[in-house]
Formats: structure tokens, C-alpha cells, sequence
């Protein structure tokens, strides 16, 4: 019987299998979307490397001063017509990757901080200069330089006492809407370090609180300022404590354990790949406890880049800040570290960046590599401005 049923089953076995061909009336057409699937990706695989390559080309092509500026993001002069305040050795106007807003560069009403967010990309596309991003601290409470413009927005704190998830996503996705309507395109919020005793003093409200409320509440106003065309800069990696970065350097004293679940939120944010992520100046005891995480390369390329494969920008805290000029670390010193650690873009607080952009080239000019580690952070941040509509490929 055994071998009767086998014998059947080879005889059988084409007209079986032709039998399943025939059930399948949809097979070639399914063949179809599969081909043109692939097309599809195919042809945008083929478009992402068109556009890398044209960047990679334009930056290999631009003037160095004004691709060392790209590396900046620096304070504004004034609250109604651009102008630059300082020239290269060419005699061309030193202009800044990016412009970090105070209240002071605030006009009293929205028109006027239109007309002037207006005001610097003109002319810098009139004089066919790269546009730079505009961007503000807006994280609520205390810390949000358009307080007297926009709608109310509270402290994280108060967000997540007293508001829903939901009511959080309408909140920061109402402020994002007024920030695009600005001009703005990049806020240098949220902050998503949870509040401890050992911070508490320094942040205040500017935390959401314990692990869970920090998780939730920091993906939310990334999910509602980023879909609605503000960029976000999550901060301050790897965190603070009671220290004042401004005043002093904070030493993180955590073990490796305790460091870690206090960076959840961190990581859980960072999984959304956030445009952009801004390090502090504290130092951590249990990993590169002698530099400031912001200059260490552990830091910011082993365990950012590497570790959890971000692909946004980075920043540096201000390198102005006492946590690091009065330790050590003086601006001309930091800005080598900060970018050779695997920092995109230097934050100051001041309004002349040259002498920093000066001291950046004489350090291309030594190193062949570091001028391509230079040119790569060029290219990232291009290709952001290009995303966000700020800049045109080729100008």
C-alpha cells in the first residue's frame, strides 16, 4: 500500500502542481507590483545617491570660509535688518551655518520678527550666500524667548502635571504652527534629562519630571514640532546636576548602571532619530571622566553615532559657557575637540565666530583628515537645510 501511495504521488505530482499554477490567478499580476516595486525603490535609492553626490560635489567646491561657517550657530545683532558683522581675509562677510535668536533680537510684534526672519534670508539669496536656519529656545515656562508673541506655553513640568498626551500634542503642535509662521525653523527644545536631586536646582521646570513622564512627554512634542516643520534639539546628552554649565563644570558621578536608566528617555527619543541633538558639558565618571562629554569622542561618536546609530545633527552646548573656559578647555582649544569628538555644529553665544573658524582651518591645513571629517559635517548639514526647504541643492 506504502508504495503504491509513493508511486501515485510521483505520477501525480505535475498534474498537482499545475493544478496550484492554475488556482493562482493573480500571480503575474502580483509579479507586476513586485517589479514595480522594486522599481520604485530602485529609482528613489538612485535619487538619494543623485543628491548625496551633488552635495558631496557643491562642498568640495565651496569657498573654505564659507563652509567653515556652516559650522557655526551664533547670536544675531539687532531685531530688523540683517548685517553681517564681521569679514573673512578676502574681504567677504562672514556668515554663520545657523542664527540663535534672544529676546532682544524680538521686535515688539509678530510682522516685525516676520519681516526680519524675512530680512536674513534675502539677503543672504541676494548675494547668493547659503541661507542660514533660524532657530530659538521655545521650551516653555521661564525658558521661551517668544513669550510675549506666541500662544501660551507652559513649563515641561506643568505640561505633564496637567495635560494629556493628547492635549501636549495640540499644545506644542499650535506653537510649532506659529513658529514656521515666524520664520523659525529649529527649536532648541525639548529637554529630556529626568529630574533627580541631583539636577532638580539647575533644571526646575524645565524637565517633565521621572523617567516615564520625561519618555512620553519628550516624544510628543518631537512627534508635533517636527510634522510640522520644526526641527527639534533634544537636550542635554548625557545630562546635568545641580552645577550651572554657565558658572561651572558639572561632574555626573553615576555608575554605568544608574547612568544608563537615567538616559532612557534619551535613547527611547533617540530611536525617532530626532534632526538634531544638543551635549552637555558635564563630565561622567564612569566613561571618559576627564573630558566634558561634549569634547568626548565616547561620547558623542562611539555612543550616539555608533551605539545607536544616530544619523542627525549634533551639537555642541555654548563653548563660551565657564564649564569649559574656566576648566581647561578655552573656546580655541574646545572647538577642535568638540569637533574632532564627532560635533556638527558649534554653539556661541558670542556674535564673531572668525577666530574660531580661523583656528578650524589652520587645522585642515595639518590634517588631511580632519579637512574630510570637516567636509562630512558640511555635507550633513547641507543635506538637512535641503530637506527643510532652507537651502537648494547647487545653490
Amino acid at each position: 500500500m506504502r508504495k503504491t501511495f509513493l508511486l501515485l504521488t510521483v505520477l501525480l505530482l505535475p498534474a498537482i502542481l499545475l493544478s496550484c499554477k492554475k488556482k493562482d490567478p493573480v500571480s503575474e499580476k502580483e509579479k507586476a507590483l513586485h517589479a514595480s516595486s522594486l522599481s520604485v525603490h530602485q529609482y528613489a535609492r538612485d535619487s538619494k545617491a543623485s543628491l548625496e553626490k551633488s552635495i558631496h560635489d557643491f562642498v568640495l567646491s565651496m569657498d573654505e570660509d564659507e563652509k567653515i561657517g556652516q559650522l557655526f550657530v551664533v547670536n544675531l545683532v539687532g531685531n530688523k535688518n540683517f548685517s553681517p558683522v564681521e569679514y573673512d581675509a578676502k574681504g567677504n562677510p562672514r556668515i554663520a551655518g545657523g542664527y540663535l535668536f534672544f529676546s532682544y533680537n524680538l521686535s515688539d510684534s509678530i510682522q516685525e520678527v516676520k519681516d526680519f526672519t524675512d530680512n536674513i534670508k534675502d539677503w543672504c539669496l541676494s548675494r547668493n550666500f547659503i541661507p542660514p536656519y533660524l532657530t530659538i529656545d521655545q521650551e516653555g515656562g521661564w525658558v521661551q524667548r517668544l513669550k510675549n508673541l506666541s500662544p501660551k506655553l507652559p513649563s515641561a513640568e506643568k505640561v505633564a502635571q496637567e495635560n494629556s498626551i493628547e492635549e501636549a500634542l495640540a499644545l506644542y503642535t499650535e506653537q510649532a504652527a506659529f513658529m514656521k509662521k515666524m520664520g523659525f525653523h529649529m527649536n532648541l527644545a525639548p529637554v529630556v534629562e529626568i529630574c533627580t536631586d541631583k539636577n532638580a536646582d539647575f533644571l526646575m521646570e524645565r524637565s517633565f519630571g521621572n523617567a516615564e513622564q520625561t519618555e512620553l512627554y519628550s516624544r510628543t512634542a518631537v512627534f508635533a514640532y517636527e510634522n510640522n516643520g520644526i526641527s527639534t534639539v533634544i537636550k542635554h546628552f548625557p545630562g546635568n546636576t545641580n552645577t550651572d554649565p554657565h558658572t561651572g563644570l558639572p561632574e555626573i558621578t553615576l555608575s554605568m548602571e544608574e547612568l544608563k536608566e537615567s538616559l532612557e528617555p534619551f535613547y527611547s527619543v533617540l530611536a525617532w532619530n530626532p534632526d538634531a541633538v544638543l551635549m552637555s558639558h558635564a563630565r561622567t565618571t564612569c566613561l571618559d571622566g576627564d573630558v566634558p562629554a561634549c569634547l568626548s569622542k565616547k561620547w558623542v561618536t562611539d555612543t550616539l553615532r555608533k551605539e545607536h546609530n544616530y544619523q542627525g545633527l549634533i551639537f555642541s552646548d555654548d563653548i563660551y559657557m565657564g564649564a569649559l573656559a574656566q576648566n581647561g578647555y578655552p573656546p580655541e582649544k574646545a572647538v577642535i575637540m568638540a569637533l574632532e569628538a564627532g560635533i556638527d555644529i558649534i554653539m556661541i553665544s558670542e556674535k564673531k565666530f572668525g577666530k574660531l573658524a580661523d583656528v578650524i582651518s589652520e587645522q585642515c591645513k595639518n590634517s588631511r583628515t580632519f579637512e574630510e571629517e570637516i567636509n562630512s559635517k558640511v555635507e550633513r548639514i547641507l543635506m538637512w537645510k535641503y530637506k527643510k526647504g532652507i537651502w537648494q541643492a547647487g545653490r
